[in-house]
């Protein structure tokens, strides 16, 4: 068996927790909870023959106040950064933490969430900025925590890509 720690990235409010929650425990909650520091869950996957048990690090959302510290990002195996296609802002917070991750666990693996899918009628991200980061090289995918749109997907790619 592998053992992966995975690292949750972006700001507040994205959709980190709803995500995890949805990938390790099937559920959804319409109430919002506020991570404070980091919480961390693990699952079992299974590609193929290979058993990989990935640790998912819950961090805290970035704001003007909470600023997060990439001594949590060490040692990741790999990482998402997760954006609100409704909330442009979330963008460019993404994009700030794309870095510190990068800085702070260079072999790390990307993938870069775009959540809220099911308010794909309200989003402010656009197709250009998306296509911006794929042509940068970046794995992107659109995601629902709510609807469970591709998370499954999502937690497999980055795995797939961690294990390579």
């Amino acid at each position: 068996m592998i053992k992966k720690k995975v690292c949750m990235l972006g700001a507040f409010a994205v959709g980190k927790t709803s995500l995890v929650q949805r990938f390790v425990n099937s559920i959804f909650s319409v109430k919002y909870q506020t991570t404070i520091g980091v919480k961390i869950d693990q699952k079992m996957i299974s590609l193929g023959e290979t058993e990989v048990n990935l640790l998912l690090w819950d961090i805290h959302g970035e704001d003007d106040f909470q600023k997060v510290k990439a001594t949590y990002v060490m040692g990741a195996s790999g990482y998402f950064i997760v954006m609100d296609g409704t909330r442009n802002e979330t963008y460019q917070v993404g994009l700030e933490l794309e870095k510190l991750a990068r800085t702070a666990a260079p072999q790390a693996k990307c993938v870069i969430l775009i959540n809220k899918s099911d308010l794909i009628s309200d989003w402010e991200i656009t197709p250009g900025q998306i296509a911006r980061l794929m042509n940068d090289g970046f794995k992107v995918i659109q995601t629902s925590a709510k609807d469970n749109l591709a998370v499954e997907t999502a937690f497999t790619e980055l795995t797939r890509m961690m294990i390579k």
